[in-house]
């Protein structure tokens, strides 16, 4: 039985691919078409789940789409009549959209694919609890899902037993805490949808001066973790930005100007937020709890990649254990409709073992054999060696150890916005300067973000104040005191980015200004590659840890192609670029010109 699951049309759409309960394929569209967050219909998604298992459309038993599009539109015209007559430029930007397409979903379906079979619609939330609950490894357990917003819901949590998930409440729009960090990233001179990770990491440089204020006046929040916010200060509801004047007036002037310099102001704003989150979050935790009398925890939604405070809840000890949707966002909403078909519709049973997950590191979308590899490479005289497969691993942690920074292809590409060691770049997390060289030179990103460490599973407590692993680097862990380097007082008494050129621990590149770290835990059994590259630094160098950050540049989506892969290597100062078994040194390279002498030259199209 084959089943397709479609998201679109909010922001990461995505297809996925079950078979028999199996999930064999799940790519976001961003990653064909290189638009990042693209929410068009994922026309290149859905081609590659099927023709990477050699179906067509016909062989489809059920095609799903991740909410039901007739209620968001419900929703978006009671809430532009609410506020009438304002709203009414952001309404005549909206409507047009959803009469000509978005509210003809099936019909779309139909003429995309050539399919003429069942379409089912879940809500939009029901489709975060199947993707949170379903590839668990629980057999039971509570599920918590919070984003922007569905049709109505903006959070919800249930139970998931067996083959069912139940949601037995929610809170709905206007109220939306993810909508209250977006319009915090937005104010802060980031983009919406994309900046909050931004807002995250910022936080730690900031003290949380507006937090009584944002509770205040922002956010009434009740004991069990429900709330209600004052839409007086907020602007999304009918306009064309998040926040408004009065919003302006309680945190002191307008929001920042995009790429303008941060000041100590957007530090503490962002610190602020994100303490709110964690208290939200966690009186939602303990809630759940308590009504549902379950020992663990399954997360989905956008808010679910707030690993920090993801963090913070497993150390709450609220539930034994936490499992988290790698593609917590609407990516993951095609996965979770997928799922929700052929467990809820379909009544197949379901068997979890308490330890083992569904998903297998997440390494569902597109993979290139050695062959292609070396074949594209010949095709445009890119030079290259090729290395034995059994010294791949040591080469490339020699080059790490030498403080090269080396762009990581391999296996198939990660599903979800983390890059899992299949599209990665990676570089040694020992190295004072590499967060500074790798931001600034590599990812043209702001030199204030930190990096992820990827860890070897069976180390992890060597390294950092985690007892379990966390493979889709979805926790964040204090790095362990041994390893810590302490500040003098002096260098205690600095604020904001002053603060980001002091080594904090033997394994700065990857420490915080927090003293933490955003872990991925390598598993052996998901990633035997990438698991011998780590055992073979570990083993020479004495490291079990090197950085790992997605392979792409600032506003691009992660590499897909080895056309990607070798774009991005040559407009960076990588110094090499392992693809495959073909190991390229950038010095070899001839120098690209401009992008569309690039794109001549090497038929990207």
């Amino acid at each position: 039985m084959h089943i397709l699951g479609i998201s679109a049309f909010y922001h990461d759409s995505a297809a996925c691919l079950v078979t028999d309960g199996r999930i064999v394929s799940a790519a976001q569209e961003e990653r064909f078409t290189r638009k990042k967050h693209d929410h068009s219909f994922p026309v290149q998604a859905i081609t590659f789940c099927l023709e990477h298992n050699g179906l067509t459309a016909r062989d489809l038993d059920l095609v799903t789409f991740y909410d039901k599009p007739l209620l968001k539109f419900e929703r978006i015209l009671e809430t532009y009549l609410a506020y009438a007559p304002r709203g009414f430029s952001s309404f005549i930007k909206a409507i047009p959209l959803w009469i000509k397409q978005k509210i003809w979903i099936r019909d779309l379906i139909r003429s995309e694919l050539g399919y003429n079979g069942k379409i089912l619609f879940p809500e939009h939330h029901e489709s975060h609890a199947a993707a949170a609950f379903f590839p668990s490894p629980f057999p039971e357990a509570a599920f918590l899902t919070v984003d922007g917003v569905g049709e109505w819901t903006t959070s919800s949590y249930g139970v998931g037993r067996g083959n069912e998930v139940t949601i037995l409440a929610d809170i709905q729009f206007p109220h939306s805490l993810g909508l209250l960090y977006s319009a915090f990233t937005y104010y802060t001179g980031f983009r919406v949808n994309s900046g909050e990770y931004k807002v995250m990491g910022l936080a730690p440089y900031g003290e949380p001066k507006y937090k009584d204020l944002i509770f205040d006046k922002l956010l009434d929040v009740r004991e069990d973790g429900s709330f209600v916010m004052n839409m007086e200060y907020f602007n999304y509801c009918a306009g064309l930005t998040m926040t408004n004047d009065k919003f302006n007036d309680l945190f002191g002037g307008p929001p920042r100007r995009p790429e303008s310099a941060l000041t100590q102001k957007e530090m503490d704003l962002a610190r602020s937020v994100q303490e709110v989150t964690e208290e939200v979050i966690l009186r939602m935790a303990r809630h759940i709890h308590r009504e549902t009398g379950q020992k663990y925890l399954c997360l989905a939604g956008g808010v679910a990649l707030n690993c920090v405070a993801n963090g913070k809840l497993l150390r709450s000890g609220i539930f034994d254990d936490l499992w988290i949707q790698p593609a917590a966002g609407d990516a993951g909403g095609a996965l979770g409709a997928a799922l929700h078909a052929w467990y809820q519709y379909a009544g197949n049973p379901r068997t979890a073992d308490g330890f083992h997950d569904a998903q297998r590191g997440s390494y569902l979308g597109p993979e290139f054999s050695d062959t292609d590899l070396s074949a594209y490479l010949d095709k445009n005289e890119i030079p290259y060696r090729k290395i034995p497969a059994d010294k791949i691993p040591e080469t490339v942690a020699d080059l790490i150890a030498g403080e090269k920074v080396v762009g990581w292809f391999q296996g198939r590409m990660e599903f979800g916005p983390r890059a899992l060691g299949a599209r990665s770049i990676i570089g040694d997390a020992r190295s004072p300067k590499m967060q500074e060289v790798m931001n600034l030179k590599i990812k043209f990103r702001e030199s204030f973000r930190p990096f992820a460490p990827s860890v070897l599973a069976e180390r992890v407590t060597d390294y950092f104040d985690l007892d379990r692993g966390s493979p889709y680097m979805l926790l964040v862990a204090a790095v362990r005191q041994d390893r810590r380097i302490p500040m003098t007082e002096e260098q205690a008494k600095l604020f904001g980015l002053d603060k980001l050129h002091i080594p904090r621990s033997d394994i700065p590149a990857i420490t915080h200004v927090d003293y933490s770290a955003r872990v991925q835990t390598v598993h052996q059994e998901t990633n035997p590659l990438y698991h011998a590259l780590l055992s073979a630094f570990d083993k020479k160098y004495g490291c079990g840890v090197i950085i790992n950050t997605s392979f792409n540049v600032r506003g691009e989506p992660i590499v897909c192609s080895p056309a990607d892969a070798y774009r991005c290597f040559m407009r960076t100062n990588m110094d090499y670029l392992m693809l495959g078994n073909c190991l390229l040194d950038k010095t070899d390279q001839k120098p690209l010109t401009d992008d569309a002498d690039w794109r001549q030259e090497f038929a990207l199209d």
